[in-house]
């Protein structure tokens, strides 16, 4: 059974730092791209970053580039989002997802099989 857990959230001041780790079982990451979504109440889920199966590509929205980081460690099928100057509309649930395409630079959920439970990161201003 393929199952994504989240991990890493939770409450921090404007400007402070979360990392996300996103691990994975029933499969390995390798072969596949791995994207992280937010949704925040009341709005619709929204693309963040993805990566490719190598790590050698990534994309991010353009209110987060910069501050936020995805990594993926193959090894111990983890990916991971270092976010970093945190700001209050940053607050929502943040998920992991994977894609059946290897090199995958978008973030549109309808190429993303399967999806993590979530975990809530909220910003205080």
């Amino acid at each position: 059974e393929v199952q994504l857990v989240e991990s890493g959230g939770g409450l921090v001041q404007t400007a402070g730092s979360l990392r996300l780790s996103c691990a994975a079982s029933g499969f390995t990451f390798a072969g596949h791209s791995i994207g992280w979504f937010r949704q925040a109440p009341g709005k619709e889920r929204e693309g963040v970053a993805c990566i490719s199966n190598s790590g050698g590509a990534t994309y991010y929205r353009g209110s987060v580039e910069g501050r936020f980081t995805i990594s993926l460690d193959n090894a111990k099928n983890t990916v991971y989002l270092r976010m970093n100057s945190l700001l209050p509309e940053d607050t929502a649930v943040y998920y992991c997802a994977v894609s059946r395409f290897p090199v995958l630079l978008t973030t549109a959920t309808t190429y993303y099989d399967y999806w993590g439970q979530g975990t809530q990161v909220t910003v205080s201003s």
